[in-house]
């Protein structure tokens, strides 16, 4: 895998506005173009073949695209600069997710924005194949009148059978309910308790494909999911039954449902999406009177078009700026509704992952992250993987962030360990972290706690000992023996260097006996005044470190 060193993705640091640039390689509705003009430098270069888009992309710290472009391997080892990919829709399977993880790239993606969009089309398709509404339509604009040709059906007490019952499924379920249809759904992932409150009842796949008269489609694509509806599932559906697939066009062997067309075992299909896109010009699928066909139209609606673009510009400046992003394909998910709680705690464990390393130093073998407090309640993910962002950004040869810390950690033999504990000690809901550092043959381990004081990022205890101090900026600690006078020789070391102390703060175990200062400085510690420090009578270690 090739390594980088380039600026970190998803970092903590403010970058001015003008420093981002920003690759639109798809149309994007303006109401997110103008959100990403308020960040950056935005550039709209449509229609680029992937040789062309590796040739410009190393210039561009985030990439928006829809469905057109590809983002491949050889994209990806181009972009120099690159943060984030936002795929301005749900599906991403025109990106090359494993790569961007390897490259330290994050992806996002806009999966709410075209849901009510994608449900509405889904209906429209069911009422016109219903009805026969584009075969009637085709009739008249061509001089006919034959009634009897075009007799529908009422979708009224049909069944309905949902395959998959996410966000787009679900609204399905509601509309159909709406029409008195009977709605039933296969879908291993969804509770019992969730499909009841939509009026669904769940079935297996084979007891949904005899029983509904109209089968809709609501598939990611994947290895699983590829030609999911096959030969062998198409001969289970009720004899008479109709298909809709608005989902991904890999889904379905287009081969075997012409065949089923053919031979009369189902009435018709509606499609919106296509395993090859454009669909050919002579594709069978385009002649068929038994088809319906509209060119991948389902989230394609004004209002879906302004929600996809402002999200997925949204998740971009996110990420661009360090934040967290609700909608990230290969980065821990936070969910929406802890977003707002974990945000700080994911800034403070990235910033004790950077105090650990330079409080303890290379050959870390092993990291213990313990959660107190309200805490225990959340997915920690997001907090593992900021931990090692701050622990090993830095000291290895590649880019590491928030995306691909994990595994960057795993491959060189990095143990972590996670814990919750119902209650801290001085804090009830803190953030304790333990680093085992193997040197020359001895193991060393150092401890650092943080909360979040009054909003801010704080570190309150360093090895054994409490001590309280923002965690951030120009950082002097020793530990020394408490006798008088110690305090006032390093402030006045450092006032004849002409370094200015911001704040200090002491912790001890008792009075004479030993203890801890930090002391926040307004400029960097000079390493030969550190090194004068270390020769002080009475200090048993001084550290310097830089948050």
């Amino acid at each position: 895998m090739k390594t980088r060193t380039s600026t970190q993705a998803l970092n903590t640091s403010k970058e001015k506005p003008a420093t981002y640039r920003i690759l639109v390689a798809d149309p994007l509705a303006e109401e997110g173009l103008a959100i990403l003009r308020q960040h950056g430098q935005v550039e709209v270069r449509t229609g680029l073949s992937d040789a062309e888009l590796a040739q410009i992309i190393r210039e561009y710290d985030a990439l928006i695209v829809r469905s057109g472009t590809r983002v491949t391997r050889e994209v990806l080892a181009a972009a120099h600069r690159l943060k984030v990919v936002a795929r301005a829709g749900v599906g991403v399977d025109n990106i090359d997710i494993q790569a961007a993880t390897d490259f330290g790239v994050l992806v996002v993606n806009a999966p709410t924005g075209n849901i009510v969009a994608a449900a509405e089309h889904t209906i429209a398709l069911l009422m016109a194949m219903a009805r026969r509404l584009p075969q009637a339509y085709v009739a008249m604009r061509e001089g006919t009148w034959n009634r009897k040709a075009y007799m529908g059906m009422e979708v009224r007490e049909k069944t309905l059978g949902l395959i998959g019952l996410g966000r787009v499924a679900s609204e399905v379920a509601r509309r159909a309910r709406g029409l008195e249809m009977h709605v039933v759904a296969h879908d291993p992932y969804v509770s019992t308790e969730y499909a009841r409150k939509l009026g669904v009842t769940l079935l297996p796949l084979e007891e949904l494909l005899a029983q509904a008269d109209i089968v809709s489609l609501h598939l990611p694509l994947t290895p699983e999911t590829q030609r999911f509806i096959d030969h062998e599932r198409l001969a289970q559906m009720k004899p008479g039954a109709y298909l809709i697939n608005t989902s991904r066009g890999g889904v379905i062997d287009e081969e075997a449902l012409l065949r089923a067309l053919d031979e009369g075992h189902l009435a018709g299909a509606a499609l919106d999406v296509f395993s090859v896109e454009p669909l050919p010009p002579d594709h069978p699928l385009r002649h068929h009177p038994k088809v319906i066909l509209t060119p991948h139209i389902g989230g394609s609606t004004v209002e879906a078009q302004a929600r996809v673009a402002r999200d997925a510009a949204e998740q971009v400046i996110a990420a661009l700026q360090g934040r967290p992003v609700p909608y990230a394909v290969n980065a821990p998910i936070v969910p929406p509704q802890s977003l707002a709680f974990l945000t700080p705690w994911i800034d403070l464990a990235e910033r004790l992952g950077r105090f650990l390393r330079q409080m303890g130093g290379a050959r870390l073998s092993r990291v213990e992250l313990t959660v107190h407090g309200d805490l225990i309640q959340h997915d920690i993910t997001y907090l593992r993987a900021a931990v090692l962002k701050g622990l090993l950004e830095g000291i290895v040869d590649e880019r590491v962030n928030l995306v691909n810390a994990v595994q960057v950690a795993r491959r060189r033999g990095i143990e972590f360990v996670e814990r919750r504990r119902e209650q801290g000690q001085r804090f009830h809901t803190m953030l304790t972290l333990r680093g085992y550092h193997a040197d020359q043959g001895e193991e060393t381990v150092w401890l650092v706690r943080g909360a979040i004081v009054y909003g801010e990022p704080t570190i309150v205890g360093v090895n054994d000992l409490w001590v309280e101090f923002p965690a951030r900026g120009h950082l002097l600690l020793t530990r020394h023996h408490d006798q008088p006078g110690i305090i006032g020789k390093i402030g006045t070391l450092l006032g004849s260097r002409d370094i200015n102390i911001a704040f200090m703060h002491v912790g001890r175990r008792a009075p004479r006996g030993e203890a801890i200062m930090v002391l926040g400085l307004d400029d960097p510690l000079p390493d030969d005044v550190l090194e004068e420090l270390r020769r002080a009578p009475l200090t048993y270690w001084v550290r310097k470190v830089e948050l």
